[in-house]
């Protein structure tokens, strides 16, 4: 067991309740895992008993443990179950969760992610487990690896597909991207949104505790940037419009606020450029509410996306986005009418983008306030309970689900 709270020991296999085995690779800082602990304490209390399987996080991707701890989610560790490919210590998670499956007996499995997709629907079959559900919250199909290794990705991948009883894409711009690469047809794959505890952030915001960390004046105009920092996020790009605005705006600063492998050749990246002491690396921060709070204009620079998490909360907080268009984040942006899109890479128009949105004006607080609504209504935490309730109970033969 991990740092997660755990009520007892794995759920007795007469338990009345439904038994959901979810696979995760780690609790790292991000959307992913957010989602999969709100599931696992959300549907717990309408019915379900949900043993969550995960791997370790690498030092610098943050963790969301304590989280999990408040939700009472019970957490499982297999070791082996990380990013990285091992194939010895694939092996052994394997084992692990065939193991798993056999003593808890699950109605159902459901994946997320590729690493714990791969192993934890190879498991099931080999277990005979009927319901497995796998979960796309973005895919590593295209613009991570070699021609090669993708290739073979794909192919593992379109196998999975075939014996896998429910796919979901979190997003229908995902779900358009795996019937393009031929993962599987259309019919075959349900769009359920990600949803987040987003009351927190819908009202009064506190202010100060990130503009103090960098000494930035509260006047200021001060840009960020939340997320992991790998090379799928572009952050060069983010540094270069950094520059650009802040040659037009002279006195604008900027927080980036993750971590990742990737951190110290940004930071040298940046004093290259000249804003050393200009652009803050915040590390990975727990009060979004304070961060937010602080924030003058979000911005993504992904080349590559399932669903932001990062502009989901600053549209329920009420800050104005700025982002690239990838992946999910056209859906999410309403095509532009909820925040600004740019095409990646390209750091003069994101520049431009940012710079007009700090000028404000109608038609910015117009796209904030759409923003907000559509996030507290569409990606709720209370949504997306209904609408895996709905798929699991459609796949128990309990009722029609309302995905």
């Amino acid at each position: 067991m991990l740092g997660c709270r755990v009520p007892g020991p794995l759920p007795q296999v007469d338990d009345p309740r439904v038994r959901v085995l979810r696979i995760f690779s780690r609790l790292n800082v991000g959307g992913p895992a957010v989602h999969v602990i709100l599931l696992a304490a959300e549907l717990d209390a309408i019915g379900y008993t949900t043993t969550v399987a995960v791997g370790t996080e690498a030092p610098w991707e943050g963790n969301l443990r304590d989280l999990a701890a408040r939700k009472d989610v019970r957490c499982v560790q297999v070791p082996g179950l990380g990013r990285e490919i091992r194939p010895w210590s694939d092996a052994q998670a394997l084992w692990s969760l065939y193991r798993m499956m056999r003593a808890l007996r699950p109605h159902i499995v459901h994946t997320h992610t590729a690493k714990a997709g791969l192993l934890g629907r190879f498991a099931a079959r080999l277990a005979g487990v009927r319901h497995v559900v796998h979960t796309y919250h973005g895919h590593v199909l295209r613009g991570y690896f070699g021609a090669l290794r993708t290739a073979v990705f794909r192919a593992v991948e379109r196998n999975l597909a075939r014996t896998t009883r429910v796919l979901i894409a979190v997003s229908a711009a995902v779900k358009d991207d795996l019937v393009a690469l031929g993962i599987a047809p259309a019919d075959r794959i349900r769009v359920i949104p990600l949803g987040l505890d987003l009351e927190p952030l819908a009202g009064a915001l506190p202010r100060g505790s990130l503009r103090a960390e960098a000494s930035v004046p509260d006047g200021a105009p001060l840009v960020g940037i939340v997320g992991r920092l790998t090379a799928i996020k572009d952050l060069p790009t983010f540094l270069a419009a950094a520059a650009e605005i802040r040659a037009r705006i002279g006195e604008a600063r900027f927080a980036v606020v993750g971590d990742g492998e990737l951190r110290g050749a940004l930071e040298a990246d940046a004093a290259r450029r000249g804003l050393a002491g200009i652009v803050h690396f915040h590390g990975w921060r727990y009060d979004m509410a304070g961060v937010y709070g602080d924030l003058d204009v979000v911005v993504n620079t992904s080349r590559n996306e399932g669903t932001p998490v990062a502009l989901i909360e600053a549209m329920a907080a009420g800050r104005p986005v700025v982002a690239t268009r990838a992946g999910g984040t056209p859906d999410l942006l309403g095509d532009g009418a909820r925040g600004l899109l740019v095409a990646p890479g390209d750091a003069a128009a994101i520049a431009s983008a940012v710079v007009d949105t700090l000028r404000g004006g109608g038609a910015v607080q117009a796209r904030i306030a759409a923003a907000r609504a559509h996030v507290l209504a569409e990606h709720g935490v209370g949504r997306l309970v209904r609408d895996m309730d709905g798929l699991y109970r459609e796949m128990l033969g309990e009722r029609p689900a309302a995905a």
